[in-house]
């Protein structure tokens, strides 16, 4: 038998979200033994005490800030590792300014032939022009993605390399995603390579997990990445699409369930759903008809319209895939919630998802009634009276901070009169609703401490906070931002910080918090990141 490898942590100032008084004052240094993936005890008496504290390796933090390993609760990471490596036009406040980047960058750097440059991040909602095609010329084939990615805008020689209409030169929700599909069509060997640069770039943050909602068939992916020796290590959730149903259901891919041959790193996710598109584009399905527009469009657009949705949400439930539906506006939340209320009427879903699939039971079975819950993604935009069903309903709320302090100008605008309930973080989670936070990377960046300074502060650029009275306190934040705690018998992820977190979160203005440096990384009790 191999004995585990042990890990002796001293002089570390230990903070857990599940015991607030970690988090209440100045941590005083302490000891933390790690025996194979887990903790196995806390505090300098309990090592101690402990059979394998006499043969672990030592390592002292010197007064180091210890926090549960991070977590980022919704990532497209294919497309992030890609958009790190596109042409960045997120500075651009017109279409003139954005495409002037992207032909100068041509013009430098011509793309290779057959291939398109792409540019990512634009933000077009309030700009003074039109996106025209014609602003990029018909020299070289360029296309653009809108920062939230419900946007494509091309001209007519990217358009042909993708065999789409010429003269459709603005693509929006479902062939913007297809027409983006085509633009990241990279070799596999490419992809991977980029997908594992971003892993490495996350453990330098912190990050021991992600909730993959990639649009192309992310298990399969992993057990690709899996398979491969010396793949960066990072525990994933991979989500289920519609389209991918039967390729999940072929695996025995389900919520919750780890899949074969990835060592336990990767496990099933939700299966995703839309219930509306962007606030950007004016596709957010909104109670109140967007200010210009009339006609059937003029409050966004009903993505998987009437019984539709409820439909789709059963056949994820029967293949033992629990449903998130993607809900930005507020008709669309509303919508979300009454889904999430009929299948719990029907004994199909409750409040802890996760209790009923670990212990073996699929979504679908009657005896996992009243132990399955729903998760819904961003829901940006609130009805007051849906808050208090987040909760009874057992919501695992998905959402992304970052987010408000990227569109906090489009909301005022767009949303006029509405934004005391929109990216209303902290009613939500006044109301027992469970907060779990994340990127959406690419939209933001993938780094759970810029989306924790976010919550916490409502402010970046300079600018005075934007409806404070939502800000969200550090300690549940910090919670939002893990899966595990500091607790004996918890798998041992752990980041390691060289600053007080708690201190960095009075800084006002958030700056503190978005640059905390973090000094290692432990997944499973091996480091994936090291710079002690």
């Amino acid at each position: 038998m191999t004995t585990a490898l042990a890990l002796l942590l001293t002089g570390a100032r230990l903070l857990d979200p599940a015991r607030p008084e970690t988090l209440a004052g100045a941590a005083e240094p302490d000891s933390l033994l790690i025996v194979g993936d887990r903790i196995a005890a806390v505090g300098a008496a309990a090592v101690a005490a402990h059979p394998d504290a006499a043969r672990a390796e030592r390592r002292d933090l010197a007064g180091r800030w210890v926090v549960p390993g991070l977590w980022d609760h919704h990532v497209h990471l294919v497309q992030w590792a890609i958009a790190r490596r596109r042409v960045d036009v997120s500075a651009a406040t017109s279409a003139a300014q954005a495409a002037r980047i992207l032909v100068d960058h041509a013009q430098s750097t011509p793309p290779e032939p057959g291939t398109v440059l792409v540019g990512h991040g634009f933000r077009d909602a309030l700009w003074p022009d039109a996106l025209d095609a014609a602003l990029f010329g018909a020299e070289h084939p360029i296309a653009a993605i809108s920062h939230d990615l419900h946007t494509v805008w091309a001209n007519p020689l990217a358009l042909r390399l993708l065999g789409l209409p010429e003269h459709e030169p603005v693509l929006r929700e479902q062939p913007a995603f297809d027409a983006m599909a085509q633009l990241s069509a990279l070799p596999t060997a490419t992809t991977d390579r980029w997908v594992a640069d971003a892993v490495e770039a996350a453990a330098q943050r912190g990050v021991v997990g992600i909730r993959d909602l990639e649009m192309a068939d992310a298990g399969g992916a992993w057990l690709r990445r899996r398979a491969v020796n010396g793949f960066p290590r990072v525990r994933v959730r991979a989500a289920v699409y519609p389209r991918d149903l039967a390729t999940a259901r072929e695996r025995g891919q389900r919520s919750y369930v780890a899949l074969d041959g990835t060592d336990g790193l990767v496990e099933g996710g939700e299966f995703k759903l839309f219930a509306d598109g962007s606030l950007n584009t004016r596709t957010a399905h909104c109670v109140h008809a967007y200010e210009g527009l009339s006609g059937v469009t003029a409050h966004g657009l009903e993505v998987n319209p009437g019984v539709e949705l409820e439909q789709r949400a059963r056949e994820g439930l029967a293949a033992g895939l629990v449903p998130t539906i993607h809900a930005i506006g507020d008709q669309a939340v509303t919508r979300a919630l009454d889904v999430f209320e009929a299948l719990n009427a029907t004994g199909l879903l409750g409040p802890d998802a996760e209790a009923a699939t670990r212990a073996g039971a699929t979504a679908a079975d009657s005896s996992a009634a009243a132990a399955t819950a729903g998760w819904m993604e961003h829901a940006q935009l609130v009805d007051l009276a849906d808050l208090e069903r987040f909760a009874r309903l057992g919501i695992q709320v998905s959402v992304q901070p970052e987010h408000a302090m990227d569109d906090r100008d489009v909301a005022d605008a767009l949303w006029a009169g509405r934004t005391e309930r929109s990216f209303a973080w902290r009613s939500l989670l006044d109301s027992g609703a469970r907060l779990w936070f994340g990127s959406d990377a690419p939209v933001a960046p993938l780094d759970p401490w810029v989306t924790i300074a976010a919550a916490t502060a409502r402010a970046r650029d300079g600018l005075a906070p934007w409806h404070p009275e939502q800000v969200v306190p550090f300690a549940a934040a910090l919670a939002a931002s893990v899966r595990s705690g500091l607790a004996v018998g918890e798998p041992a992820d752990l980041a390691i910080l060289d600053a007080d977190p708690v201190a960095a979160s009075a800084d006002p203005s958030g700056d503190a918090l978005r640059g905390i440096p973090v000094a290692a990384t432990l997944l499973g009790g091996a480091f994936t990141h090291d710079a002690l």
